[in-house]
C-alpha cells in the first residue's frame, strides 16, 4: 500500500527464506486490501463486483474484527467511513484509485487495521520460524519482541510532533506491540467519523502494550479521533495497552505507562 515495512532480525539460526516468506505474506495482504489496486477484494466489494459472501476468509475475518473494534470504540475508529466522508477507519482521507466513491453503502477502508494485521502476520512467521530477537515495522508501527545486540530492549523513540529534530518518550519495549497516530507525517488525516471533521488539540497518541499490532493500531486512531476525550476513554477501555498523548498543551498518560516509559 506504498508503506515502507522494516524487518530487524537478531536470531543467526532464521534463514533468509523465512524473511521470503514474510514478504510474499505481505504482497499477498497487499493484492488482497490494498485501496489503491482496482483489482484487490476490498475494491471490488467497494463498486458491487463482488459480494461479502464470495470474499476470502481473510477478508471476511478482517471485516468482522473491524466491526467488533467500531462497536468497541464508540464509532470512533470505522472502516464504513469512506461511504460518508471517504475517511477510512477514521484515518484516511485520500482518494486512491479504486477506491469506492463517498456515499456508496458497500464502500468500506479496512486499511486502519491491515497494516498492524498485516505485521502481527508477519511475526506468526517469524516465530514459527524460532526468531524471539525482531523488530517489525511497518511506516513507523511495531511488533517486537527479545532485544537487538547488546541491549537488553528494544528502545522506540516517538518523535516529538512539534519539534522535530526531538523525541517526545522513549519506550523499552521486549515483547509487544507500539503504534502511533499522528500529525506529523501526513498532516492533518485522521478525522471523527461521527462529525467528518479533524479533531482539535491533539499531535499524536501512541498506544503501547503486550498485544497484537493491529488492535494497538485501532486505538491510536480512535482515540486521536476522539480528540480531548480520548484520555479517559483510554483509560478504562484499553487492557492490556497503554496510552500516550499529546495535546497542544499538555502530555497526559495512561496509569502503567511507567512500565514502558524511560525517564
Amino acid at each position: 500500500m506504498g508503506m515502507p515495512i522494516v524487518l530487524d532480525v537478531y536470531d543467526e539460526d532464521v534463514e533468509e527464506a523465512v524473511l521470503q516468506r514474510a514478504f510474499d505474506w505481505l504482497r499477498r495482504v497487499d493484492a488482497t486490501f490494498s485501496t489503491y489496486r482496482p483489482d484487490s477484494e476490498i475494491s471490488r466489494l467497494g463498486r458491487g463486483e463482488l459480494d461479502l459472501e464470495r470474499c476470502s476468509p481473510a477478508v471476511r475475518s478482517v471485516l468482522a474484527r473491524c466491526e467488533r473494534l467500531r462497536r468497541a470504540t464508540a464509532g470512533y475508529f470505522d472502516h464504513r467511513a469512506a461511504a460518508t466522508w471517504g475517511a477510512g477507519g477514521a484515518a484516511s482521507a485520500r482518494h486512491p484509485p479504486g477506491k469506492p466513491r463517498a456515499g456508496d453503502s458497500r464502500a468500506v477502508d479496512p486499511s486502519g487495521l491491515v497494516k498492524g494485521w498485516s505485521i502481527d502476520g508477519v511475526a506468526r512467521i517469524l516465530e514459527r520460524a524460532g526468531a524471539s530477537n525482531y523488530c517489525a515495522e511497518a511506516a513507523g508501527d511495531m511488533r517486537l519482541k527479545g532485544h537487538p545486540d547488546g541491549s537488553s530492549h528494544w528502545h522506540v523513540g516517538i518523535q516529538h510532533p512539534v519539534r522535530r529534530d526531538r523525541v517526545a518518550a522513549v519506550f523499552a519495549v521486549d515483547e509487544g506491540a507500539i503504534a502511533t497516530s499522528a500529525t506529523y507525517a501526513r498532516g492533518q488525516h485522521i478525522v471523527d467519523p461521527h462529525t467528518g471533521s479533524a479533531p482539535s488539540g491533539v499531535s499524536s497518541v501512541t498506544i503501547i502494550g503486550a498485544g497484537e499490532l493491529a488492535t494497538a493500531d485501532a486505538y491510536a486512531t480512535a482515540v486521536f479521533a476522539m480528540g480531548r476525550a480520548g484520555a479517559d476513554w483510554a483509560a478504562c477501555h484499553i487492557e492490556p495497552y497503554e496510552a500516550f498523548i499529546v495535546y497542544d498543551d499538555t502530555v497526559l498518560a495512561t496509569p502503567g505507562l511507567a512500565r514502558w516509559r524511560l525517564a
